[in-house]
């Protein structure tokens, strides 16, 4: 058996990218400026990281025009939120390994979304 390194995903595993689905899978929902400021990012920085977690098939992008603004709306997808559960299971087992302690049953990481 591998170590839970392995599990880990590097579309998620990157802090800003694990931050956005964190706060996304709390919120359900939410738009660019709250993540924003949420997440202390500025406009490219998160609109990089959106782009690698919606090519990756974690999130989903709404773009909507509200009155005369144009508001962009984000949510997880089914498979974002798995990828989340996935990368908290095995930063659980590495920390109990690394504590000494029995590590938790393993979650098997998500398939990937089809391009």
């Amino acid at each position: 058996m591998s170590h839970p390194t392995r599990r880990l995903d590097d579309e998620v595993h990157q802090r800003t990218r694990l931050g956005i689905l964190a706060v996304l899978c709390e919120a359900g929902r939410a738009d660019f400026a709250y993540l924003r400021e949420t997440l202390e990012l500025t406009d490219g920085n998160l609109s990089r990281n959106l782009s690698r977690l919606e090519d990756a098939g974690y999130i989903r992008i709404e773009k909507i025009h509200d009155g005369r603004r144009r508001r962009t709306w984000l949510s997880p997808t089914l498979a974002g939120r798995a990828a989340l559960d996935a990368e908290i299971a095995a930063l659980r087992e590495i920390i109990a390994r690394a504590a000494g302690r029995p590590a938790p049953r393993p979650v098997p990481a998500p398939a990937r979304a089809a391009p």
